[in-house]
């Protein structure tokens, strides 16, 4: 049972909250962030470059797969040649994905130090203004009634 408490008093603290609200804002804006690249960004690097679509560039490896099993059929091994290297699942060395996914991180994390840049500069003028002061209360009716039985019993 203590666990449960431990994890209770955990979870409900104010800081897994906020840490919550966080990861699911943060989802959000990495899928805007994801639509500013893919939508907004790469099109015209695409029209600069003729019409390429970085996330479809590709190797096609399944070649070297070819030349190694014709390697292999005439050295004598077990290899089953050209004709079973071309009857397989071709593979591809997509890094043109990982382009896409490198100028996603790099706007993602511009935003975010651009967000914290402001943050940090709200917080400075939060700190450096004055605070205003805080007027005197008048005193309640209690205070008043004992200021003047206090004076009374002095003379």
């Amino acid at each position: 049972m203590a666990f449960f408490k431990e994890f209770k008093e955990f979870a409900v603290k104010g800081n897994v909250m906020d840490m919550a609200v966080g990861v699911i804002i943060g989802g959000a804006f990495g899928k805007i962030v994801s639509s500013l690249v893919d939508d907004i960004l790469m099109p015209p690097v695409a029209a600069l470059l003729g019409n390429t679509d970085f996330s479809r560039l590709r190797i096609d490896l399944s070649k070297m797969r070819a030349a190694a099993a014709d390697t292999v059929g005439n050295l004598g091994g077990t290899g089953t040649g050209t004709a079973g290297a071309s009857t397989a699942e071709p593979i591809y060395w997509n890094y043109g994905a990982f382009i896409q996914q490198c100028v996603d991180f790099t706007i993602l994390a511009l935003c975010v130090f651009l967000i914290v840049k402001l943050m940090n500069r709200l917080m400075k003028k939060r700190e450096a203004a004055p605070a205003a002061p805080t007027p005197v209360p008048a005193p309640s009716k209690e205070e008043v009634l004992l200021t003047e039985i206090r004076d009374l019993l002095k003379k």
